[in-house]
């Protein structure tokens, strides 16, 4: 079933279209704003991304970490009671 606006809804609309047309600058600095953050978040990552891309290939490398001395297993006893000294099913 169709609406059909009333003579309240076409004052609204006709209320805000006088006020849009009359403040047009109040809403066209917003307006510019949001569109120049949406166009660096949408441009600017992707020709960063392509530098660092170019230039990782003339890197030197790395040098090697030392290798870390190696140190036998310890088991530190603790203070807890054992009912059984039976080993558990999935040790």
């Amino acid at each position: 079933m169709r609406r059909r606006f009333s003579a309240k809804d076409y004052v609204i609309f006709g209320l805000a279209a006088v006020g849009l047309i009359f403040n047009v600058g109040n809403f066209l600095i917003p307006i510019i704003v949001l569109g120049g953050i949406f166009l660096l978040y949408k441009f600017l990552p992707a020709r960063g991304m392509q530098k660092a891309y170019r230039t990782s290939a003339y890197r030197p490398t790395a040098a090697s970490p030392k290798k870390r001395k190696t140190s036998p297993f310890r088991v530190i006893p603790g203070n807890k009671d054992s009912m059984d000294d039976k080993t558990p099913k999935y040790h």
